[in-house]
């Protein structure tokens, strides 16, 4: 806790000062983010870093490996479908990007197994990209699989977007742009989606 408390500190004494005016307009009139991001977990991977994005401007969901999962409107527990709910139809954000990132221990997991210590969850939730490991595996072996089953579990998760019928609606009526990524840990080079679904240098 220490360290965090230090890091808040430093926060106060160099960012505030400059960024006080922003918070205090945002207090007063609401957040209005441009964009929502489904990032992974992983703290190697800060979608605000990475974008260079200030306060406001971006609306993220963070969890295991970028997955989306179908749209399944049922008493279930759904952090991220209600993130969507609310950034689509709340917020009305303009775009959605869903951006993975090399060395994803989800995807690892996904190619290889869980470790032992999370297997409560991580399995099942994995799950939901079990068709790219499947198209991956067809084409390549395991060792070499890693990042293009990163690559096919962006597609899937954009896949799944398009199965929420307020979402698919705002895409068909130009009001939502949907957008892949994959951001390189070792390399800090992001790759972006294009329209055929293959992955460029941005």
């Amino acid at each position: 806790m220490q360290r965090l408390l230090d890091g808040y500190r430093r926060f106060r004494a160099e960012t505030w000062p400059q960024e006080r005016a922003r918070f205090e307009e945002l207090a007063a009139r609401g957040q209005r983010p441009h964009t929502m991001v489904i990032a992974c977990s992983d703290s190697r991977v800060d979608p605000a870093v990475i974008f260079g994005a200030g306060p406001g401007e971006l609306f993220v969901v963070r969890n295991v490996a970028n997955l989306v999962p179908p749209y399944a409107p049922d008493s279930d527990f759904h952090g991220t479908s209600a993130a969507l709910e609310f950034g689509v139809r709340v917020l009305r954000v303009s775009e959605l990007v869903v951006m993975g990132h090399a060395m994803c221990g989800g995807i690892t997991a996904l190619l290889h197994g869980a470790p032992p210590e999370a297997r409560d969850f991580v399995p099942v939730w994995m799950g939901i990209a079990a068709e790219a490991r499947r198209r991956v595996l067809e084409c390549l072996p395991v060792e070499a699989a890693q990042e293009a089953c990163e690559l096919e579990a962006v597609r899937i998760s954009l896949a799944n977007l398009m199965t929420f019928p307020w979402l698919a609606e705002a895409v068909a009526e130009g009001r939502l742009a949907l957008r892949g990524a994959h951001f390189g840990v070792a390399t800090g080079r992001l790759m972006v989606m294009g329209a055929d679904g293959a992955f460029a240098a941005a």
